[in-house]
């Protein structure tokens, strides 16, 4: 479902509907303060890192896993990640094996990741947390939960899209938060905006005098793989959080976009949705295209039928990075980019 226009409005002029419903939303913070107010959670024996977001979704947290694990990964150290599996069937804590469970049973999310590191799908993150330690983790990257107290955080990195920022600064349903920005940031470790320069000196305009904890920058960039995107004839299709940017990444590269289907996030990918997708494609002389995530729920049919457009989140200052997770008490091997 699109979010409301007016969740992208300007904090200062959020907007009639966003003052209408501000009472509901103002609730819902309290509600979700309330329950932060539970914790501290779970201490695990290995450092916890969650990848966490202000925002409902679709502020670039996926990429942002991927890249920490790689990092982590070629700094010599034993990543697990532990997700609660949303839209996924299965309650865990199970670990996640790419080759047999399928996104309706542990989510799309975890099924990708499950390609980088070892994953946990686990509605109780806690207990998802202990199966990482039991299964030999050196530390547990957690992917979302940063207003779930189940579990203590050794570092929280706050994810957020850079052109999008937290938009009208309002919760929802007056927004897009989860909690207000200066709650919010005030108990995060690190900010992680990701868009290109000028949609990040937009974000630092409006929203930098609220972030009081170190703010790295990153870019997501399409991932080399050899193909030729110049001139394809594309019917592309996404059902993510901002279907709009993978297919302007498309564009960018060079293929002919015929038409754009943007799909809801998280959508199931139905054999009747691929068919009319499959049909479409041919009476336009076009090729499937959607992303990774998007993949990981098509029918084993027509996984060969599409093509797929892997990205990869680049992190500016890395150094500050690893710094920080090594204050955590990680013992940073390698550095290497």
């Amino acid at each position: 479902m699109k979010p409301p226009f007016f969740w992208q409005n300007t904090p200062s002029h959020p907007g009639l509907f966003a003052f209408l419903l501000t009472p509901i939303g103002n609730a819902y913070a309290y509600a979700t303060a309330r329950r932060i107010a539970r914790g501290p959670g779970y201490r695990a024996a290995v450092p916890v890192v969650c990848v966490g977001n202000l925002n409902i979704g679709g502020t670039g947290k996926t990429p942002a896993a991927i890249a920490m694990v790689e990092m982590l990964i070629r700094a010599g150290i034993n990543v697990h990640l532990v997700s609660r599996g949303y839209g996924g069937s299965i309650a865990g804590p199970v670990r996640v094996q790419e080759n047999t469970h399928t996104a309706a049973e542990v989510g799309d999310e975890p099924l990708l990741l499950a390609a980088f590191a070892p994953t946990w799908v686990s509605r109780d993150r806690a207990a998802g947390v202990r199966a990482a330690e039991n299964g030999g983790a050196d530390v547990v990257l957690l992917d979302d939960g940063f207003q779930n107290p189940s579990v203590a955080k050794d570092l929280s990195i706050i994810i957020v899209d850079a052109e999008k920022g937290f938009g009208n600064g309002r919760v929802i349903p007056a927004g897009p938060l989860r909690e207000p920005v200066c709650v919010g940031l005030a108990r995060a470790d690190m900010v992680l905006s990701i868009g290109p320069p000028v949609a990040q000196e937009s974000f630092a305009r409006v929203w930098v005098k609220n972030i009081r904890c170190p703010h790295l920058t990153g870019q997501i960039t399409p991932l080399e793989t050899g193909m030729d995107w110049k001139g394809l004839d594309v019917l592309a299709f996404a059902g993510i959080g901002h279907p709009e940017k993978f297919f302007a990444t498309l564009r960018s590269l060079g293929a002919n976009l015929i038409r754009c289907e943007a799909l809801d996030d998280h959508q199931p990918l139905s054999e009747g949705l691929m068919k009319r997708l499959e049909s479409d494609a041919n009476s336009l002389n076009a090729q499937l295209v959607t992303t990774e995530k998007d993949a990981v729920r098509l029918p084993a049919g027509f996984r060969p039928k599409v093509l797929t457009l892997p990205v990869r989140l680049q992190i500016d200052d890395r150094d500050e990075l690893y710094e920080a997770l090594e204050k955590t008490g990680l013992t940073i091997s390698s550095k290497t980019p």
